[in-house]
C-alpha cells in the first residue's frame, strides 16, 4: 500500500471515529499540510466517500466500505470506476457529430468524454469546468464557449449570475449532464448547492440531453436536487447495471447505453 493510500485509510479512520473534523484538524493528526488534506479529502468525493462541506469533512453514511477492518480500498476502486468512466466517456465521444454544438457538464466521467474528442472533429464546447478546459484548449477544432465566475477548487467549476445567462443564450446539438445521484423517486442529484443553477440551465438549452453516470451512482441521493430522470433522452452506463433500473429505464422510454 502506497503512502497516500494508507494516508487516506487513516483519514477514514478519524472520520469514522470523530464523525467528522475539520481540515486543519486532520492536517494536525495526519502531520501533514493542509493542502495535502484538500487533495486527499477531493480524491474521496470524488468516490462519494464522505459529503462535501466546507473546511471540514464528513463521512458519507451511504457508502458501502470493503475490505479488511472496514478500511476504504482507494486504489482498487480508483482502478474500477477510472475504467467504467472511461468507457462512458469514449462511447458519449463518439455520439458527437461534425458541427455539433455541445455542452459539457461539470464532474469526473464528463472529463473523459472531453479527453476522446476526435482531434478533426469541427465543434463548439460550451463549459463552466477548468479541467475540461485544460483538456480541449489545444485542440484547434474545437471553438470554446467558457463560462467564467467564482472558482470552486473542489470541483473545478466556476459559478456566477453572468454564467447563468450566458447559458441561457447558448443553444446546444447535445448536452452531457452529470449526476452524484440517480434514484427512482427522488431524481438525479448533486453534492453541492452552487451546481444547481448551472446544472439546471445547461439540461434546458439542449435539444438532447444526455446523462453520463456510472452504475455505482443509481440507487443513490445526494442533498441537491437537479431534475427528474425522465428529462434525460439517453442514459449513458457501464455494464453493472442492475435489472431492475434496466427495465425502469426502458419504462421510461429512455435510450440506454451500457458500455
Amino acid at each position: 500500500m502506497s503512502k497516500k493510500e494508507d494516508r487516506l485509510n487513516r483519514l477514514i479512520e478519524i472520520l469514522k471515529r470523530q464523525n467528522g473534523a475539520t481540515i486543519r484538524d486532520l492536517a494536525q493528526m495526519l502531520d501533514v499540510s493542509e493542502m495535502t488534506v484538500r487533495r486527499d479529502l477531493d480524491a474521496l468525493k470524488a468516490k462519494n466517500v464522505i459529503l462535501d462541506i466546507p473546511g471540514a469533512a464528513v463521512l458519507n453514511t451511504q457508502y458501502t466500505y470493503e475490505g479488511e477492518d472496514d478500511a476504504y480500498q482507494l486504489s482498487m476502486a480508483t482502478r474500477s470506476h477510472a475504467k467504467e468512466k472511461e468507457r462512458i466517456g469514449k462511447f458519449a465521444a463518439s455520439l458527437i457529430q461534425q458541427d455539433d454544438c455541445v455542452i459539457i457538464d461539470n464532474g469526473s466521467t464528463v472529463e473523459y468524454l472531453a479527453d476522446s474528442i476526435a482531434k478533426d472533429m469541427k465543434v463548439t464546447v460550451f463549459t463552466c469546468n477548468l479541467n475540461i478546459l485544460n483538456k480541449i484548449c489545444s485542440n484547434p477544432n474545437i471553438s470554446i464557449i467558457f463560462g467564467g465566475g467564482y472558482y470552486h477548487p473542489d470541483t473545478t467549476l466556476f459559478e456566477s449570475a453572468e454564467n447563468i445567462t450566458l447559458i441561457k443564450n447558448i443553444r446546444a446539438t447535445k448536452v452531457f449532464a452529470s449526476a452524484a445521484g440517480v434514484h427512482d423517486t427522488m431524481g438525479v442529484t448533486c453534492m453541492n448547492n452552487y451546481e444547481l443553477e448551472i446544472k439546471q440551465t445547461i439540461i434546458q438549452s439542449g435539444a438532447e440531453k444526455i446523462l453520463l453516470v456510472d452504475s455505482s451512482k443509481f440507487g443513490m441521493i445526494k442533498p441537491c436536487f437537479v431534475t427528474d430522470l425522465d428529462i434525460f433522452d439517453r442514459i449513458i452506463t457501464d455494464t453493472n447495471l442492475s435489472a431492475e433500473w434496466v427495465q425502469l429505464i426502458q419504462e421510461k422510454g429512455i435510450e440506454l447505453d451500457m458500455v
